[in-house]
């Protein structure tokens, strides 16, 4: 009988150029869907989701709302589908070769055909490529077995992210994958406005860090962390923070940008016996630290259990 505890297999090391194809993919999903959405505060408009099929950008609003269409990296059949509410469909196929080039003219074309008009910056965003998408050819690396790890990961991960979501009553953003670093995150706020950041500072980060709040999330590995990790930070950060206890006790604190952020390795959380309760328990550490000694008013934020309702 097969063991519903296992996590599927994940590894950063290897695998940098699979990863990066499939980042780019991302970004022109994400550039995409941004062209189109209303605008929504600390960017949660341009974010793309995890699905039973893959990775999609939800419905994108067209013709004033009357139409709308969607893009989704169906890995379960290797293919880019794209949906139109007037029902036409159109797909391409996703396979070892498909460059990033090829990606991007494939579904822009049929993005045409549909009579779809999109224009975006045909540049990858804070990835040190100067290329745009149309002239990137040496990223080929579409490989099923990776992205399929990748996606059953994100898939458990974005489950659980869901269930600890569901027990603070501030505002909260929905679990969602920012396609300009591919990190699955959800972060929580504590209704007050944040100091103001430097006027040099990019507008990204201005609007993203608009208001106090502690993020969590997961990446699948880059060059300064060279695996898969979990993540919580709180904004500002506030002093002590790094002496405040985490769980499990593998867990721990690494200064990032200057401030203190808990992180617990994937690979630690592979060798639980139960990693679901394992990562609540990271994350809701993580919470109380920050939460506590940044002064949110954690009773009141509390979401009882429905059998005490």
């Amino acid at each position: 009988m097969e063991n519903i505890n296992v996590l599927p297999g994940l590894r950063y090391v290897g695998n940098e150029k699979k990863k990066l194809t499939l980042h780019l993919y991302f970004q022109i999903l994400g550039k995409v869907r941004m062209c189109f959405m209303p605008r929504k505060n600390h960017w949660w408009y341009i974010t793309l989701y995890v699905n039973e099929k893959g990775f999609t950008t939800g419905p994108i609003p067209i013709e004033n709302g009357f139409e709308s269409f969607s893009l989704t990296l169906n890995i379960l059949e290797n293919k880019l589908d794209i949906f139109k509410s007037t029902g036409e469909i159109r797909s391409f196929r996703l396979e070892k070769g498909l460059s990033v080039s090829d990606f991007y003219n494939y579904l822009l074309s049929i993005l045409k055909e549909l009579d779809i008009n999109v224009k975006i910056n045909g540049k990858p965003f804070d990835l040190n490529i100067d290329k745009r998408f149309s002239e990137i050819t040496e990223y080929h690396h579409y490989n099923k077995e990776y992205v399929t790890s990748y996606w059953k990961t994100f898939l458990w991960v974005s489950s659980v992210f869901k269930e600890f979501s569901g027990r603070f009553y501030g505002k909260t953003c929905p679990v969602h994958l920012y396609w300009h670093s591919m990190d699955l995150a959800v972060t929580r706020f504590s209704g007050k406005k944040a100091p103001a950041m430097p006027a040099e500072a990019r507008t990204s980060d201005k609007d993203a860090y608009s208001h106090e709040c502690i993020s969590f999330g997961f990446w699948a590995g880059d060059e300064n962390v060279q695996e898969p990790a979990f993540y919580s930070y709180t904004f500002p950060s506030p002093e002590n923070l790094d002496n405040q206890p985490l769980e499990p006790g593998n867990a721990n604190w690494i200064m990032n940008n200057g401030s203190p952020m808990a992180v617990l390795t994937y690979a630690d959380l592979q060798e639980v016996d139960n990693p679901r309760k394992i990562l609540l328990e990271f994350l809701e550490s993580a919470y109380q630290a920050g939460a506590s000694v940044a002064g949110w008013d954690i009773e009141n934020f509390k979401v009882p259990p429905l059998k005490d309702l």
